[in-house]
């Protein structure tokens, strides 16, 4: 038997086969009534003489399920309500011949126009009520025998035509499939080669920057360690690196900017490393490098600052400027018994003390830092529950007119008293809120409560809250004055918002847009610790601020130092040239005072006049100072 006979017995044995298939079906009839008792007697009937029965309680449902199987024959009812058998047949019609789905009607002796109306329609046969079951049971059968010798034969035919058209076009696919084969086994090496390649590759490497990841490093720590212990000429150093302001980057800007600033900070990295150094992504902003030498710590910390001098470089990112910086911790192997998982636990927490104490720098691990570690996670956990738990109160300072010497207003002040630790300095607590992302939530609580306890003070006197970056940035503080302006009932005039400059420093459209929202409002805006910044001038440009807030920095000095008097000078003469009332904080001697009043400085605020003091103290401040 050669190949065209092979061809044309497997096309008729795979047809005869699935013919066969279908004629050991077991039947499938859909019986349509809206009588429950009449599909219930039937469906019962039917099932026991073999036949897969499905019921439908309508004509709706029947279409439906029509739509959704196959049957082999339809028993319809022809009296139903909404949709009657004729409208049903007439719509299976449209879509299904006799052939391809029988429909037997069923009907009253006296509806004979109906049987006449739906055999027109192309109903294959009726029964009539009350139904003879073996009637039904012959008429059904003789429709399903009918339906599948018809198929069988179409069928047939079909295969037929399909072996003819086939057979030539077959050999020539055989001969084609070959080659194809062939180029497809050789392509399939190929691509399964790049693919074992890639996946041994991401394995070790980060896909986003390239680097080598944790894993590979950890490895290469293995290593490390065991070739500083087989010569002691040898030691280990790792470089824990955690990028500062990356978050930032990531809120304000997208992740996908975020993204391209590690690989760009990445490759940076990468390009200063030594041949024997190892560098590597641990996951998000954190990096690791590995040294082996004779020279540590002098070599780790020769790299250490100068990773952190390209961290701080100034990057354009499809036309954002973005400015990060990075703190570094750094841990020295003691021998070849050291614990891979434990330097580099060593090593961050070094990196934590660097972020501790100012960012920006590096620190070399020792023992006490891991008590230190620990303080500081008590301290996080305490925070995290402080303001469920009432912990938080605001306390106010009052402001004062230096042309009056009364009350103008007050500023908002978050205080934190534990039960434990005693009153928190907001120098400790506000920095870790901004790192851990409580600082939003906080700072809309102050928000609500300076309002509601200013609402009950004298019109004249006004509320200025300072509102952090964060908060800012995120695009929730116009909905948040709102919504505390609401509640309290404190008119807009009435509260000031505290911004530093920072919030300006990517100098977006949406950070202006901010600003003027709240304008719109009526809240005033006042540029707080004014000078401190490098473009502190450029923002008065930018922006028309209602007040100018010296910072307690130069005010510490201005008696006793040139420098600090120049500067506050110069930011009242830029106050008056712009028109911008101008207010000093930290205001403690008379000789301040007197120093500030005869330069023309608007007002003021220290202990002088008071210590920031709580909600109850401020009605006797009130009336010991005056409105």
């Amino acid at each position: 038997m050669n190949f065209r006979d092979n061809l044309a017995v497997e096309q008729f044995g795979s047809m005869d086969a699935a013919v066969e298939a279908e004629v050991q079906r077991a039947p499938r009839l859909l019986i349509v009534d809206d009588i429950a008792d009449n599909r219930t007697i039937l469906l019962r009937r039917f099932a026991r003489r073999g036949f897969e029965v499905a019921e439908a309680d309508g004509g709706a449902r029947a279409l439906q399920m029509v739509e959704q199987e196959s049957y082999d024959v339809v028993l319809l009812d022809v009296m139903m309500p909404e949709i009657d058998g004729i409208e049903v047949l007439k719509t299976l019609r449209a879509k299904y011949t006799p052939l391809q789905l029988p429909v037997i009607m069923v009907t009253a002796k006296a509806e004979s126009e109906n049987v006449v109306e739906a055999l027109n329609l192309e109903a294959n046969d009726y029964v009539t009520k009350p139904v003879d079951f073996d009637v039904a049971l012959a008429r059904v059968n003789a429709q399903v025998d009918r339906k599948r010798a018809e198929e069988k034969v179409a069928t047939a035919a079909s295969a037929l035509r399909q072996v003819n058209d086939q057979l030539e076009q077959r050999v020539e696919e055989r001969t084609r499939e070959l080659v194809e084969i062939n180029q497809q086994l050789q392509g399939e090496i190929v691509q399964r080669q790049q693919s074992e390649a890639r996946s041994r590759f991401l394995a070790f490497h980060d896909p986003l920057t390239g680097l080598p990841n944790r894993r590979q490093f950890r490895e290469e720590l293995v290593s490390g360690i065991a070739a500083a212990g087989n010569d002691p000429d040898q030691s280990v150093a790792i470089l824990f690196i955690d990028l500062d302001g990356f978050k930032g980057v990531n809120d304000t800007l997208g992740h996908s900017m975020g993204d391209m600033l590690l690989q760009a900070v990445g490759e940076d990295f990468r390009g200063v490393m030594q041949r024997s150094d190892r560098i590597a992504r641990l996951g998000g902003d954190e990096f690791a490098v590995l040294q082996v030498g004779n020279k540590q710590p002098e070599d780790a910390i020769a790299l250490a600052n100068r990773l952190i001098e390209i961290a701080s470089r100034e990057r354009h990112i499809h036309g954002h400027l973005t400015m990060i910086g990075a703190s570094i911790g750094i841990v020295l192997g003691s021998g070849a018994t050291d614990d891979p998982e434990e330097l580099l636990k060593a090593a961050d927490l070094a990196m934590y003390r660097a972020k501790v104490e100012g960012r920006g720098t590096f620190r070399i691990f020792d023992p006490a830092m891991d008590a230190h570690v620990q303080a500081r996670r008590s301290l996080e956990l305490d925070l995290r529950n402080a303001q469920a738990l009432g912990q938080f109160e605001v306390f106010y300072q009052p402001q004062i007119s230096l042309s009056t010497r009364k009350v103008t207003g007050f500023e908002a002040l978050l205080r934190w008293r534990h039960p434990t630790r005693g009153m928190v300095s907001p120098a400790e607590f506000i920095p870790l809120a901004e790192e851990i992302g409580l600082i939003v939530p906080i700072g809309e609580w102050v928000l609500r409560q300076a309002c509601h306890e200013a609402a009950g003070w004298p019109d004249a006197l006004s509320i200025a809250v300072n509102v952090s970056p964060v908060q800012f940035l995120r695009g929730s503080l116009v909905p948040s004055v709102i919504s505390a302006l609401a509640s309290s009932g404190l008119p807009a005039e009435r509260l000031e918002i505290e911004i530093t400059e920072s919030v300006l420093l990517q100098k977006t459209d949406k950070n202006i847009d901010t600003l003027n929202q709240l304008r719109a409002l009526g809240v005033r805006i006042s540029m707080d610790d004014f000078g401190t910044g490098y473009s502190s001038l450029s923002y008065l440009r930018m922006f028309q601020f209602d007040k100018l807030k010296i910072d307690r920095s130069f005010v510490e000095d201005v008696t006793s130092s040139r420098d600090c008097s120049a500067i506050v000078s110069a930011i009242l003469g830029l106050g008056t040239s712009f028109g911008i009332p101008t207010i000093a904080e930290g205001v403690e001697t008379e000789e301040q005072l007197s120093h500030l009043t005869g330069e023309g400085c608007t007002e003021v605020q220290g202990r002088f006049f008071s210590m920031p003091i709580d909600a109850q103290e401020v009605r006797k401040i009130i009336e010991r100072i005056g409105v």
